[in-house]
């Protein structure tokens, strides 16, 4: 007897897809309501307004947690904060298309990290994609002329790293092996907030959250609400919720298309005007992610493991709960 195929309907497609186009614009929304000078306020301000619903949606959950889980957390909550760091201070300083497409650079480099770590050679279909993204990046960061990359550009490829440093940390930490994915998810939100309340609160280094809110108009609410209400609350709980209704690795290829839907943004939205050379990287880039992850990916299970009870991304050795919370704009990879 064939086992049943997972269910892939539109219905349960579509809200993945829109969390794809919500990340994909949260590069947009993240410069649209921050300054080099509210960064911090910013990103206390965004996820002050989510971890209480976090909290109160997993206070059962967050109770059973042990000392070993929470150290755990904490650490993986660090490693956050300083990718939202990374990721927002870079969006400032480059544009929306750049930054969606350089930190799609994760699903390149976490693969090659994750290789040298096990001694397990990659693929050389997935060498060659990645040789493409990298000549794709090149090309998009240098506009109408061969120059330096901005500081933006940097920091967003710093921000691709420290992406996979936090992806194969909780992939590979015992303290936090069989937490439950909100729980670990509501701790390392608590800590990168932390982080950020206590950087705020340093002179020198920038507005606090109450100035900073006081000086957003309401556009710039809008935006900061989208941060919180669709780029991080509906994004995990449709992460959760889809990959019990499709396949984790359904779920993963269509999330995949964030670079896609960050580029039409910046494009579209922000005016962002790359030039035939960097619309030749931003093409080359989509095209060496999409073939990389495909190329990296496991083989797929013998239909009779096909179940989708562990919520495994492929190739990610996290459960698809356990997204690295969107980008910076999202959370994340994350690229965030």
């Amino acid at each position: 007897m064939r086992p049943a195929a997972p269910h892939r309907t539109w219905s349960t497609d579509l809200p993945v897809l829109v969390v794809a186009v919500a990340w994909g614009s949260s590069y947009l929304a993240a410069k649209g309501v921050t300054t080099a000078q509210t960064v911090l306020a910013v990103l206390v301000l965004r996820f002050s307004l989510v971890l209480p619903v976090l909290v109160l949606a997993g206070r059962r959950r967050l109770r059973a947690l042990d000392a070993r889980h929470l150290r755990g957390a904490g650490v993986l909550g660090l490693i956050l904060a300083g990718i939202f760091l990374l990721e927002t201070y870079g969006v400032v300083h480059t544009s929306a298309t750049n930054a969606g497409l350089v930190i799609s650079l994760t699903m390149i480099i976490t693969p090659i990290a994750e290789s040298r770590l096990t001694g397990v050679p990659l693929p050389r279909p997935f060498l060659c994609a990645a040789a493409l993204s990298v000549a794709g990046i090149v090309l998009l960061t240098q506009g109408a002329g061969f120059t330096a990359p901005s500081l933006g550009d940097l920091l967003m490829l710093a921000a691709a790293a420290a992406r996979t440093v936090h992806v194969l940390a909780m992939s590979r930490m015992r303290s936090v092996q069989g937490a439950d994915a909100l729980s670990l998810t509501t701790v390392q939100l608590g800590t990168a907030v932390a982080v950020f309340a206590v950087l705020c609160a340093a002179p020198g280094t920038g507005s606090t959250p109450w100035e900073a809110a006081a000086g957003l108009g309401a556009g710039q609410w809008l935006w900061l609400l989208h941060l919180s209400v669709f780029c991080t609350l509906f994004a995990f709980f449709v992460q959760m919720w889809a990959v019990r209704r499709s396949s984790p690795s359904r779920v993963s290829l269509l999330l995949g298309t964030e670079p896609l839907w960050a580029a039409v943004a910046g494009i579209a939205l922000a005016g962002d005007r790359p030039g035939w050379t960097g619309l030749l990287g931003a093409l080359l880039v989509l095209a060496g992610t999409a073939w990389g992850r495909r190329a990296a990916a496991p083989p797929a299970p013998a239909p009779a493991d096909t179940t989708g009870a562990t919520g495994q991304l492929p190739g990610s050795g996290r459960a698809a709960g356990e997204h690295p919370l969107p980008s910076p704009g999202a959370a994340p990879p994350p690229p965030a």
